[in-house]
């Protein structure tokens, strides 16, 4: 894992050399990002499941196209999944992704942006476990999901003028996490970022 972030670091920092010479007003950035997940799954387009807290954590690369335009390209390790309350108990889905987002930043004026993007991820671990609140009857299972995830992403944000930045972002996930009853990633990534 240690050599995963060690490489996807030098590729942000050739990234970041690469568009050295940018924008006048505007630079290329690198920076990390971390923050909060709250993550739950649809099944079938309408029953939607309660949320699993969780947390993201990655890099970012963002380059100017103009001077209000943008591209930022993540690597983000995201904690993902669902919880159900059911037969006095609670079901927990933990299922965690690298996941490598692609966002097109629209600036309104210097600081506030709105953000769209198609995503991709991979799933690195999945447990699923039910929690009777009584030890006798409490399980840990393992299902097989698809390691493959793909969806597209929303959201807004403000960026301050030394590059520490506060976004809200919601991803809904178009590929399928198990093949029945068609079940899709839906998060709410609330981040901060510091330019490096």
């Amino acid at each position: 894992m240690k050599k995963l972030f060690l490489t996807i670091g030098i590729i942000l920092l050739a990234f970041q050399a690469g568009n050295a010479q940018d924008v006048a007003k505007k630079t290329a950035n690198i920076g990390i990002k971390g923050g909060y997940n709250l993550a739950a799954v649809s099944f079938d387009g309408d029953a939607e499941t309660g949320d699993r807290s969780g947390f993201h954590l990655g890099f970012y690369g963002e380059s100017f196209l103009n001077e209000n335009i943008a591209l930022q390209i993540e690597v983000l390790y995201s904690q993902q999944g669902y919880e159900i309350e059911a037969n006095g108990g609670t079901f927990t889905q933990k299922l965690d992704y690298i996941n490598l987002p692609l966002m097109l930043k629209g600036y309104l004026g210097d600081n506030f942006f709105l953000e769209v993007g198609p995503q991709v991820g991979v799933a690195i671990s999945h447990k699923e476990e039910f929690d009777s609140n009584f030890n006798l009857f409490d399980t840990t299972q393992e299902f097989e999901p698809n390691s493959f995830d793909y969806g597209v992403n929303f959201g807004a944000g403000f960026k301050t003028n030394s590059g520490i930045s506060l976004s809200a972002r919601y991803h809904l996930g178009l590929g399928d996490i198990y093949d029945d009853g068609s079940p899709k990633n839906r998060v709410w990534m609330f981040s901060v970022g510091f330019d490096l």
